[in-house]
Formats: C-alpha cells, structure tokens, sequence
C-alpha cells in the first residue's frame, strides 16, 4: 500500500502555507484556477490528488494519470521573490530543474534532464510534465505531473514507447510525501535565484537539456523553423543553429527532426 500523503509535514518542512489532498480530483490546474478566481487565502497553495481524471499538458494535450502517479499544482505569486514578469517564461525552466535535482538522485543509473520548455526524461523517456498558467490577480499555477508508482503497462498504448515511470525504472514504490518535500524545497531555492540572476536559471536549465546537437523542429502558429539545437540561453530561450544563422526562440511547439521552413 502506498504511504499516505502527509500534510503536516509538507507545511512544516517547506514554504507552502496551505495544502489540498484530493482522493480524485479532475485537473490539479484547474483546481488551482478556480481557487485563484475565489480568493485562495494564504499562499503558496498546493493542490494535490491521488487520482486524476482530466489531467491537461500543453494545448489540447491530455495528461496520462496512471494509478499511482503524481499529480500536483501550485498556485502562488511571483512577486515576493521578486521575479521580473518578462521573467514569467523561465518558471517552467525552474521548476524542470527542480525536478532533475529531485528525481536523478532517485535513479542514479539513468540521465536525467529536461527537453525544453517542459519536459523531465529519463533514460531517454518521458518521466514528468509541466504545464505553467498565468490567472487571476498576477498569480502563477506550476502544474506536474510525474510518473511515480504507476507502471507504463498501464499507460495508452500510443504512450508505452514514450514514457516511464519511476516504479519501472527502481522496482519500488515511492514515497510521495518525500518526493513533493524535496521539490519544493527546491522550488523554492529556484524561484529566489529567478529573482535575483535569473541568467543563472537559464544557465542550470542548459547544463541538464537532453536536446543539444539534435535537429528539431519548431512550429510557432502557422510558422516552422528547423535547425540543430544549440542550447538553452540564460534569458531561457531556446536556441537552434537555422539556415538562416542562430536564432532564439520564447515559445513554440518542439519536434525532433527537420522542418519544411515557413
């Protein structure tokens, strides 16, 4: 039986000031953004449930939620760390990070890192998702979803060959109480830093991007650009060697392989 999510704890030991535990729970984000639209009282608030039914990725993309996995969403203000607003982008880049230096210490055997702007692999496969939004009253929801104690074998099949959890890659089930404890301690380290040299997230988000020298694609609306990836930028923008030289981008749809151009 997996342990049961300790709450106390989690408002003892890290900077949330409320938690919500659902046993089901439609969307962790769009709990979040219904609290944010009623006044939401102390924050940071964290939202978190055991099963989720509607979970939403980027876009129309659905968010798999196998029996076991982890759910969560956070919805805080930005301000009192300071954050520039033009800043906003590069959370999704904090909170990747936050998740590489939480899960690789739990597989020490597989590379863990990030494909830009929201994406956590390990070992070559999908292993958690963020999904970041901006609501009411200038407050921000960091969404994750990560695959803990759930097995791919259970997954959509369109998905087996894509993603992975961290029961598959260790054998053992983990302790969501812990995991959600160190990542937001984390979390909280990273957005401070986003405040005070946010180039430095940009740079930690580049040390752990899986995506450097691979060709991709990038659509923008009707627009595709193609080229080899040369990085993440300190400003958080990702960075591809085009034909038409290097060229930064803020947003954008990321694909492997080349394009047709626009």
């Amino acid at each position: 039986m997996p342990v049961p999510l300790d709450t106390d704890r989690l408002l003892r030991e890290t900077f949330v000031a409320q938690v919500e535990h659902h046993w089901v729970l439609g969307s962790t984000n769009d709990r979040a953004c219904e609290c944010a639209a009623t006044r939401p009282g102390s924050l940071p608030l964290l939202i978190v449930a055991d099963r989720q039914t509607a979970g939403r990725g980027r876009g129309s993309n659905r968010w798999w939620t196998g029996a076991g996995s982890l759910a969560c969403s956070l919805l805080l203000d930005l301000r009192p760390f300071g954050i520039d607003p033009r800043r906003g982008p590069m959370v999704s880049l904090a909170a990747g990070v936050a998740l590489v230096r939480t899960v690789a210490p739990l597989v020490p055997q597989q590379t863990v890192g990030i494909c830009w702007p929201n994406d956590l692999l390990a070992g070559g496969r999908k292993l958690a998702g963020i999904l970041i939004e901006v609501v009411p009253r200038r407050l921000h929801v960091i969404g994750i979803g990560l695959n803990t104690n759930s097995t791919i074998r259970d997954a959509p099949e369109e998905l087996r060959r894509t993603a992975v959890t961290l029961r598959d890659l260790t054998g053992t089930e983990h302790d969501h109480t812990a995991i959600l404890r160190d990542l937001l301690r984390h979390l909280e380290v990273l957005l401070r830093q986003l405040g005070a040299d946010p180039e430095t997230i940009g740079a930690e988000a580049d040390a752990v991007c899986l995506q450097r020298g691979r060709m991709l694609t990038l659509k923008q609306g009707s627009r595709t650009f193609s080229g080899r990836c040369l990085g993440i930028a300190p400003d958080g923008a990702l960075v591809l060697d085009t034909p038409q030289g290097p060229c930064s981008f803020y947003s954008g749809v990321v694909g492997e392989g080349a394009g047709t151009g626009d």
